[in-house]
């Protein structure tokens, strides 16, 4: 293992203690664990607030959102690991106002104990919780059975939507059902080259061949859809970009936003030329790109690959997608 670090045991404490330090006039963290991060202002008078959770090594997912126009905090784990249910319950006693909490975070198993124990802790102080789980990975399952799909990239349009709907004073109701309207529409797929090294484990989370590629793989190395050659960037973009849209079904002349997302390791320039296919393979379908997000949004360590996002927006999202926010790793204005 060569990585940048102290020691492994001390990787996500120094990590956020670094975070921090950086932005202290947008972070802060409640109580005594910096584990449960916050926004500065928080609480924010009269608004439903928002939170999120998971484990570290996906940067900037997930607390890097948290900020003006997108969460008011974030329970973080351990590399790859959820947060505990006690550390979800203060960071939710920290970012209430009285207006509600919204839950917003990746299907995976540990999360969703952790997360709905805390909710029942906050009950108990009388703070309403409502959940909204992220399940965009259209290789992890079909949709006939999209209970069982992953959380990926495409809950960062699910926190921009909410955090919009939030900010401009919508209630607990309407921030989840613009929440749930986005991920809807949502759709992610991936591939991976490389695999990544989890600090703690010091080795790699598995193994793949000089010359191939994994498509459908998931964020922290779970099996994707098939292990094969590595393809071209053309025709890598034109599989993902297909199975998106064969699941999602958009009408010709529809409006969608696009995310191609770097993994950890892939250059940019690498991530404009599978935009540029992306681009082009829309325009075929008479699909018209309302906003394009290039760079890095969800990572896995160093992991090299890429995945892309679409969703699709009627008025509403869109309004919503193009509302201003302000987090240490993601300005619009």
């Amino acid at each position: 293992m060569k990585k940048i670090l102290n020691q492994a045991a001390d990787f996500v404490n120094e990590m956020l203690d670094g975070l921090l330090l950086a932005h202290p006039d947008m972070l802060a963290y409640a109580g005594d664990d910096p584990h449960c991060i916050v926004r500065a202002d928080a609480p924010v008078t009269d608004k439903v607030a928002l939170a999120t959770g998971g484990g570290s090594g996906h940067l900037p997912v997930f607390l890097g959102y948290v900020g003006k126009g997108m969460l008011d905090g974030c329970a973080v784990g351990d590399v790859f690991a959820s947060p505990s249910s006690d550390q979800m319950y203060e960071l939710t006693k920290r970012i209430s106002s009285g207006k509600g909490v919204v839950y917003i975070y990746g299907n995976y198993g540990g999360d969703v104990m952790n997360f709905d124990m805390a909710a029942e802790m906050a009950a108990m102080d009388d703070i309403e919780v409502r959940t909204v789980l992220v399940k965009d990975d259209v290789a992890s399952a079909p949709r006939a059975e999209a209970a069982r799909r992953r959380g990926v990239a495409g809950m960062v349009f699910a926190f921009k939507v909410a955090g919009a709907m939030a900010d401009k004073g919508g209630s607990l109701d309407d921030v989840v059902r613009v929440t749930e309207k986005m991920l809807a529409a949502t759709g992610t797929m991936g591939v991976a080259l490389s695999p990544c090294t989890v600090p703690r484990a010091g080795k790699p989370t598995f193994s793949i061949g000089e010359g191939e590629m994994e498509i459908g793989m998931g964020i922290h190395g779970e099996p994707g859809m098939k292990r094969e050659s590595l393809q071209s960037a053309d025709e890598i973009t034109e599989r993902m970009v297909s199975a998106i849209l064969d699941d999602l079904q958009p009408d010709a002349g529809a409006r969608v936003a696009v995310m191609v997302n770097g993994l950890g390791a892939t250059p940019p320039e690498e991530l404009y030329i599978i935009y540029r296919k992306v681009h082009a393979l829309l325009d075929a379908r008479d699909l018209r790109v309302h906003r394009p997000y290039v760079g890095e949004y969800a990572t896995s360590m160093e992991m090299a690959g890429a995945s892309i996002t679409l969703a699709v927006l009627d008025d509403e999202l869109a309004a919503l997608l193009d509302h201003p926010a302000h987090t240490p790793f993601f300005m619009q204005v």
